[in-house]
């Protein structure tokens, strides 16, 4: 469910839309107003406090004081209707009105609860993806986040220096974490391979409000954006980036598991991102082992 809390597996099926557990997919649902424009954390950070868990291939939910309730499985073609995503007009299919008045309860305003309709897919942007044909459900754009755990780690550093607490890493709402580059190193790579599976990293994330709010709490704090505006601003994204958007380009169908041996390639030359308040010039080739640390198919800092 976008933009609620995120789900730690060890395991996660790889499709051309994301990570999937038991083929429900990343992003396969959101929450939309009533005229069919979905929201997020930006809009309501109470969603951060709803749990989310796959039950016998269905989706369930749970918020503090309302209970749990699961989601249909199943669908009528008729509940298919015209939704929005930014600019993406897609189609998806309205859950009925015990979901909607669950969600609209507990968030207080009136909402619906959808789920992707495949007959129209939802393509990511050509400008970054390529002829790869990427296309994702809800997510902001593309269907993976990838971010190294060092680059949280240094961000951490520099918080602490200010007397600041540390943050987790699900601030960032990432699905795949690898441990074992340098700070900030998965700027500057083109792919990602692990298990059959190769993921192209194609453009920066820039971060939004969303990385303000307690995923614990859903109480919206200050950082990690003033931090990250000292050193990642990144003019040509209007912003501050932290971690790559991602796109499968091999291996659909394949699974990914946490602690995974990982190759990184670095051929592309991508242009320097900014590092440490300057560009930095990309490697031309590296490969290393690396561990797969986390796969979290129900995150992301898109949402």
């Amino acid at each position: 469910m976008k933009g609620c809390r995120g789900v730690d597996v060890a395991r996660a099926e790889v499709h051309i839309t994301g990570l999937a557990i038991d083929a429900v997919h990343d992003r396969e649902w959101m929450v939309a107003d009533r005229h069919g424009r979905f929201t997020t954390q930006r809009d309501y950070p109470r969603l951060a406090l709803i749990e989310t868990a796959i039950v016998d291939g269905c989706v369930t939910l749970a918020a503090p004081e309302f209970g749990t309730i699961q989601l249909p499985h199943a669908l009528p073609a008729e509940s298919s209707r015209d939704v929005i995503v930014w600019q993406s007009n897609v189609r998806g299919f309205d859950a009925g009105e015990d979901p909607a008045r669950w969600i609209s309860a507990f968030l207080g305003a009136e909402l619906r609860m959808i789920r992707f309709d495949h007959s129209r897919q939802r393509m990511c942007n050509p400008a970054y993806a390529g002829d790869s044909g990427a296309h994702t459900m809800f997510a902001d754009g593309y269907p993976l986040l990838v971010i190294g755990q060092a680059s949280l780690d240094d961000l951490n550093v520099r918080l602490a220096a200010k007397g600041a607490s540390p943050l987790p890493m699900n601030r960032f709402r990432p699905n795949v974490v690898i441990a074992g580059l340098d700070p900030y190193a998965e700027d500057h790579l083109d792919t990602v391979e692990s298990d059959g599976v190769t993921l192209q990293l194609v453009k920066p994330c820039v971060r939004c409000q969303v990385t303000t709010t307690d995923q614990a709490t859903g109480h919206v704090g200050l950082e990690p954006l003033p931090t990250l505006s000292t050193y990642r601003r990144d003019d040509r994204f209007e912003g501050v980036t932290f971690g790559m958007n991602a796109v499968v380009i091999k291996g659909a169908g394949r699974t990914l598991a946490r602690d995974s041996a990982v190759k990184d390639d670095a051929h592309g030359h991508r242009d320097g991102a900014c590092r440490g308040g300057r560009s930095v010039a990309r490697p031309r080739c590296t490969r290393r082992r690396l561990h797969l640390q986390a796969v979290q198919p129900a995150r992301a800092g898109r949402g």
